[in-house]
């Protein structure tokens, strides 16, 4: 079991580490694959240390919002509050690669955070990390203009050229898919983007 991409990793205690090693089992999901839905009770938790997974909000209407992307050497904390509290998970986590990861049972995680005052540390400052992202989406939905945020996404990326359909960019930006496409038609005519079929490009 190798953790050492997690930042808890150098300071979690020996008898951490050993239950870790004793309680963990290693998984393995394909691409697309959905690992809890909104609404589920989560029973263990997974620790990723390779692969990407999107956890994302439905709304009434059926429209996706992204709440953030789990990365190697995270742990989610949708999935933690759902374990931790008994309650139903407020998104859906999916797979956007084939990922690899170690789960931990309820019960296992609950003794963890007994066990070790560092690993409880960790799941604060996930809270907090978290907070903050979620403060990021409400304060551009709620005050900037809907070009100024497709245009900042692009900025973002590490490429002008950036693999993705209106659909996606909607559920990123929690917009209507049909306003999303006429807003890119729009910064297109203004030479600000090119659109290709199922890629768009900075300018």
């Amino acid at each position: 079991m190798d953790l050492s991409i997690f930042p808890f990793c150098d300071t979690l205690e020996d008898e951490a580490i050993s239950f870790l090693h004793q309680h963990s089992r290693l998984v393995k999901l394909p691409k697309n694959k959905i690992l809890f839905m909104q609404g589920d009770f989560c029973d263990s938790v997974l620790f990723l240390v390779k692969g990407k997974v999107k956890l994302f909000l439905q709304t009434l209407d059926a429209e996706e919002i992204t709440l953030y992307t789990l990365t190697p050497g995270e742990q989610c904390i949708v999935n933690t509050a759902s374990l931790l509290s008994s309650s139903e998970a407020t998104g859906t986590a999916v797979a956007l690669e084939d990922i690899e990861g170690y789960m931990l049972n309820k019960e296992a995680v609950k003794k963890l955070i007994q066990m070790s005052p560092n690993y409880l540390e960790y799941i604060f400052s996930l809270y907090t990390l978290r907070m903050q992202d979620l403060a990021g989406i409400i304060e551009d939905i709620k005050f900037k203009r809907l070009h100024e945020r497709i245009l900042q996404y692009f900025k973002k990326q590490k490429s002008s050229l950036v693999v993705i359909t209106h659909e996606e960019l909607a559920s990123h930006l929690g917009s209507p898919r049909a306003v999303i496409s006429r807003t890119l038609k729009e910064l297109e005519r203004q030479k600000k983007l090119k659109l290709f079929r199922g890629s768009i490009e900075l300018l």
